[in-house]
């Protein structure tokens, strides 16, 4: 495993980081033991940094991370990355980022987490009604307290972050980046590389399109959010898998398999610091976590930028639309 600085905090971290949205229930049923022992397999490979969300199932995946972590490790062993600011409104999800629920959110974290302090705090999403002082205020707040280390945002824009950053820190951004989704090239990665933002994608294997396993007879458990996606129906879909097979063979090439190729590619850039991945079994890792010792050439990104001009952007879900 490799460790990098994240950004402008103190943070020495792994270049991958297990991410534990899968356990939250918005991607099918999942086995909670096997899922566990993936967390701890992942200790035993050298990954140190760990991010999950209150909003994902809502104490769920946080308490499954803390059960796994604290069955061997120490906390001094781990870097905590969580996320706050979504909410229920009966059977809606909402972007909540005010001080009342943030703080709330910090607090109920802590707990499911077992921890009395968090690495790294996040917004999970923007809340266009929410104003970034009051955010702000009181992410400060709950930094003089200790009860976070250090702030940073998710799904945020460059005008979001400066909008954030006139009233208090942000150390960190964690934005969608995967070989189908490639926007953050253009203003993002640059703002936070003039800013020394540490960053953390997600998505990484293109929700699992990356994974190289996926067909044109795919289906996916109703309760599973790609069921009702855009992106994994249709022209679009099997446009992207004849991409996939042209990758496949471009990492076949390499020595390596699809899922190692589309990690490091992510890291390759120079603006990246970290990629999440996530696993509901220990073996799932084997085919991601070696991409940490991968090296991609500019001119291999500048080959596998000529295969994806062939694909069709992969844009995910958003609160709303999960």
């Amino acid at each position: 495993m490799r460790y990098v600085r994240l950004g402008k905090t103190d943070l020495e971290v792994s270049a991958i980081a297990f991410g534990t949205w899968a356990f939250g229930g918005d991607w099918g049923s999942f086995d909670a033991a096997e899922s566990k022992g993936a967390i701890r397999h992942a200790l035993d490979l050298g990954v140190t940094f760990f991010d999950t969300a209150q909003g994902y199932g809502f104490g769920v995946s946080e308490r499954l991370l803390a059960d796994a972590l604290w069955d061997g490790a120490r906390r001094d062993d781990v870097i905590l990355a969580t996320k706050g600011g979504l909410r229920m409104d009966g059977q809606t999800l909402l972007r909540d980022a005010s001080a009342r629920w943030l703080r709330q959110g910090a607090e109920s974290s802590l707990r499911n987490l077992r921890t009395d302090y968090i690495d790294l705090y996040q917004v999970h999403w923007p809340d266009p009604r929410t104003p970034p002082e009051e955010t702000a205020r009181v992410l400060e707040d709950l930094v003089q307290e200790g009860k976070v280390r250090h702030v940073g945002v998710s799904n945020y824009d460059t005008r979001q972050m400066d909008e954030l950053a006139r009233y208090g820190r942000v150390e960190t951004l964690q934005p969608p980046y995967h070989m189908f989704r490639r926007d953050i090239e253009a203003q993002l990665l640059p703002y936070t590389a003039e800013h020394d933002i540490g960053v953390l994608v997600y998505g990484p294997l293109a929700h699992g399109l990356l994974s190289g396993r996926m067909t044109a007879e795919t289906k996916f458990p109703a309760d599973d959010w790609r069921s009702h996606s855009s992106d994994f129906t249709g022209k679009a879909f099997r446009q992207n898998l004849h991409v996939i097979e042209r990758l496949k063979k471009y990492a076949a090439g390499h020595g390596i398999t699809l899922p190692e190729l589309a990690v490091a590619w992510t890291i390759s850039h120079p603006a990246v610091h970290v990629a999440i991945v996530g696993a509901r079994r220990a073996s799932q890792l084997d085919g991601t976590l070696p991409a940490a010792e991968v090296s991609l050439s500019p001119q291999d990104r500048g080959e596998i930028a000529r295969i994806l001009s062939e694909s069709v952007p992969v844009i995910g879900p958003s609160p709303e639309g999960m």
